[in-house]
């Protein structure tokens, strides 16, 4: 080993780099906190899934001999007016609320990603045009927005997923737009122009992964402003149809009981509060994993 002023060369080599995916996990799990929002996310998907399995009645099934029933061995949760087993529908009521949560953002991010790529990669009339459009729609808050198109479309699940797809569209095509302004200055995107490289590659190959970070963290947060969004809708009577579980009906149906058998709303508020808690947080982590301030020091 050849040695320079007295000081042998490996003792001059840089450590070893992690890779990516591990600074990625090492600053993403960083927190406890974002920790418990991973966990109670599994949680829910796991009862979810396996909703059949893990519910102990039916539903929907009523049964008004036993109805309004307090927190017992047979029913931990108690029963609704109705007979109905609260857990189970706590439970049924996970599917109803993720599934519009996913499907509803990945339609306003599907939608106006896509604007906001055309709006901040064309730009002029193009821009002008799409972005008149979008501000239309964001003169109306969201929810707001969201009630009066389940009121037009009526209660269902594909309604409220229209509802709400609509109502979060602007906030992507913005934010895509704004992404695409940053990321199409950069000199390999000149380069790319420079070679003849057609739009439509230079869209997908390179913009839509510099974008990616910054869009999957307000994908994340915004799951959670989508199940609460639907259970305010299902809260209103224009959500999901009964007797679906849906975790804002729930609320709706106990809250006359709040002396007598408060659980019929605080457990379905409960699920709420640690979904929406859970999403944000672990969007508040990825934000910081994500972060590229953070890369050299991890």
């Amino acid at each position: 080993m050849s040695t320079t002023f007295g000081i042998s060369t490996g003792e001059l080599e840089a450590p070893p780099r992690a890779s990516g995916f591990k600074r990625f996990l090492r600053v993403f799990l960083s927190r406890k906190i974002v920790i418990f929002g991973v966990v109670v996310i599994l949680i829910f998907f796991v009862l979810a899934i396996f909703a059949p399995l893990l519910a102990p009645y039916s539903p929907i099934k009523q049964d008004f001999a036993n109805r309004l029933l307090q927190p017992s061995r047979e029913h931990l949760l108690g029963t609704d007016p109705l007979g109905r087993d609260i857990l189970s529908r706590i439970i049924y009521g996970t599917r109803t609320s993720l599934t519009i949560g996913f499907l509803a953002v990945g339609l306003s991010a599907a939608i106006g990603m896509a604007l906001g790529m055309v709006a901040g990669y064309f730009g002029r009339m193009t821009n002008a045009v799409i972005m008149r459009f979008v501000d239309a729609i964001m003169a109306f808050p969201g929810i707001l927005l969201a009630l009066i198109i389940a009121s037009l479309l009526g209660n269902g699940l594909r309604n409220v997923i229209i509802a709400l797809g609509v109502g979060l569209m602007p906030g992507f095509a913005r934010l895509m737009r704004g992404q695409v302004l940053t990321v199409k200055e950069n000199d390999y995107i000149m380069a790319c122009n420079s070679m003849g490289a057609s739009n439509l590659r230079i869209m997908l190959r390179h913009m839509v992964p510099n974008c990616f970070p910054t869009l999957i963290v307000a994908v994340t947060m915004l799951l959670g402003m989508t199940v609460l969004a639907e259970a305010g809708l299902s809260f209103l009577g224009v959500g999901i149809s009964p007797p679906t579980p849906a975790w804002g009906s729930m609320v709706n149906d106990g809250y006359r009981f709040l002396q007598t058998n408060p659980v019929l709303s605080i457990a379905p508020g409960v699920a709420i509060m640690l979904v929406v808690f859970a999403f944000n947080m672990v969007g508040d982590g990825l934000r910081d994993a994500l972060d590229p301030r953070l890369r050299g020091i991890l």
